[in-house]
């Protein structure tokens, strides 16, 4: 698995995780506790009503909340694009490949109640699942993508070609489906973005222009090539853990906090 080559310049892997983990709870407070607030103020019965006059109204009069949440989970739009591209690289980087794809699907397993939790207020919903699971299944797709390129099942011919990519082609669907029938978050297009970076790997500029594009249907999602655009290719500091763990423990805390404050009873927004 050939990596990039980098500048010795520019921002390490574990500062482009302390970034998406920044802009991740920067979204997920405007989901677990604004976006709670927002629908205790009757927002989703504005929105339900269909009517554009009563949607208006009840927005010019929360307007603050409601220009603040927007912008948060804007905000926090850039996490996303950052751990995929991560994923990436700690896919091509790993010297334990079995070890890194269990410890994921351990952790998708370990923190789907605290998710469900901090999204539902529930033990256990399985209407929503983890972004844990979907980088789980992009993953796999890497895995499979890259068996089928090492194997020497197929000659030069293009009939064998073509039968080559057809085959990446039902691994992607596989996964990608496996994603939408578990309802992962980001689902089948979050798998599908991160084959499209592991697919330009190996050009950083292209990869960056790839993923700009895959990306356009979240509005600033693209600007998290931003600070990919300036990874240096270098580890930075040992924060192998670090998300893994936070990621159910910061759920259970916006949990716990949305709980305090009496809006647990409304679900995530």
């Amino acid at each position: 698995m050939e990596a990039l080559s980098y500048s010795q310049k520019g921002l390490s892997g574990s500062t482009l995780k302390l970034i998406a983990i920044i802009a991740m709870v920067i979204d997920h407070i405007g989901a677990a506790l604004l976006g709670r607030f927002l629908m205790s103020y009757g927002y989703l019965d504005a929105v339900m009503s269909g009517s554009q006059e009563e949607i208006a109204t009840w927005i010019s009069g929360h307007s603050t909340l409601y220009l603040t949440y927007w912008v948060i989970r804007m905000i926090g739009r850039v996490a996303f694009p950052i751990f995929c591209f991560l994923l990436v690289e700690g896919f091509q980087r790993t010297r334990h490949m079995k070890k890194y794809v269990l410890r994921l699907g351990l952790f998708a397993i370990l923190s789907e109640i605290p998710f469900d939790l901090a999204t539902h207020s529930q033990v256990l919903e399985f209407t929503y699942q983890n972004v844990f699971f979907t980088l789980f299944f992009g993953l796999v797709a890497m895995i499979g993508y890259d068996q089928i390129c090492r194997r020497q099942w197929f000659s030069a011919k293009k009939v064998d070609q073509f039968a080559k990519l057809l085959l990446c082609v039902l691994i992607l669907l596989v996964c990608c489906t496996a994603a939408d029938f578990l309802r992962t978050d980001y689902g089948s297009i979050g798998v599908l973005c991160i084959t499209v970076l592991y697919v330009f790997r190996r050009k950083k500029p292209l990869m960056i222009v790839a993923g700009c594009i895959a990306f356009l249907w979240e509005f600033t999602a693209p600007l998290a090539f931003l600070p990919i655009a300036f990874y240096n290719g270098k580890r930075g500091l040992r924060l192998k853990y670090v998300f893994y763990l936070f990621y159910p423990v910061h759920l259970l805390i916006l949990y716990l906090i949305a709980l305090s404050l009496g809006v647990a009873g409304y679900p995530a927004l």
